[in-house]
């Protein structure tokens, strides 16, 4: 996104990119009030409602989960990217018992700049990438993030993409038209929304729809409320719907609230 004014935003810094595989070449052509503590539980409700996925462990799967985390890494993203680095672990720690989970970095920064790491099987590697990146202004770039998406989809399947950013400047049509190739491929997306800018809100919600995975605004200054989201997304990729359930009531009183209107 473009840069806004933010007087406690670090300035960028020169960093070496993460060890990640080329960024793509081509560019893609083409004040709300604060969330409420119920974001979690209506986010872990579009997830329960979500069909299990024909690759879940529980359908015979002999094989870790795959996630893409994605991340908008432009300026006003610092603070955001800072806890996400923080709390990325738990994306495997949750995971260890229900099979496992792979797990790939995609950012964006700068003007036309979108990388993607390898496939991370531990929190270790994925923070040693992640803690190399310095953000950079610039414009939303989430129409390549989806392009990536469809292209490692081709490959293996990809149990979930987990996004978290703050604004979309991109043609919603474009990039429903993204999703719907996702959707085909049974890829669903996981909109985490932080702040209440209204057009965000209303094209996060629309991918993830036409995806089957789920939408959740969550309050900046609240981490405990991103790292239940990623917990669950976690779980979900790794094990599906069933998985998810069965680990509600680690979540505290959030999940239970979910599992009370899933059983």
């Amino acid at each position: 996104m473009t840069d806004r004014p933010d007087k406690n935003r670090r300035p960028a810094s020169a960093a070496a990119p993460p060890p990640d595989q080329a960024p793509d070449q081509a560019p893609d052509p083409m004040p709300n009030p604060a969330p409420e503590q119920g974001a979690v539980d209506a986010f872990l409700a579009q997830v329960a409602a979500t069909p299990a996925r024909r690759s879940g462990r529980g359908a015979g799967r002999d094989r870790r989960g795959r996630l893409v985390f994605a991340l908008d890494a432009t300026m006003s993203r610092q603070p955001t990217w800072d806890r996400a680095c923080q709390i990325q672990g738990d994306l495997f720690a949750e995971t260890d018992a229900i099979g496992g989970l792979d797990v790939k970095l995609i950012f964006f920064r700068g003007m036309g700049e979108c990388k993607a790491s390898r496939w991370a099987a531990d929190g270790a590697t994925l923070s040693a990438w992640m803690t190399r990146v310095a953000v950079r202004g610039g414009p939303t770039q989430i129409g390549r993030v989806l392009d990536r998406v469809d292209r490692e989809a081709r490959d293996a399947p990809v149990d979930a993409v987990v996004y978290v950013g703050d604004c979309c400047e991109e043609d919603p049509d474009r990039l429903c038209a993204k999703a719907a190739r996702l959707a085909a491929r049974g890829t669903p997306l996981f909109m985490f929304h932080e702040g209440g800018n209204p057009l965000a809100g209303q094209v996060f919600r629309e991918l993830a729809r036409l995806t089957g995975g789920g939408y959740a605004p969550f309050d900046p200054s609240s981490p405990a409320q991103l790292r239940s989201l990623l917990r669950a997304a976690a779980v979900y990729a790794a094990g599906g719907v069933t998985a998810l359930s069965d680990r509600a009531g680690g979540y505290g009183a959030d999940a239970v609230k979910l599992l009370e209107q899933i059983r």
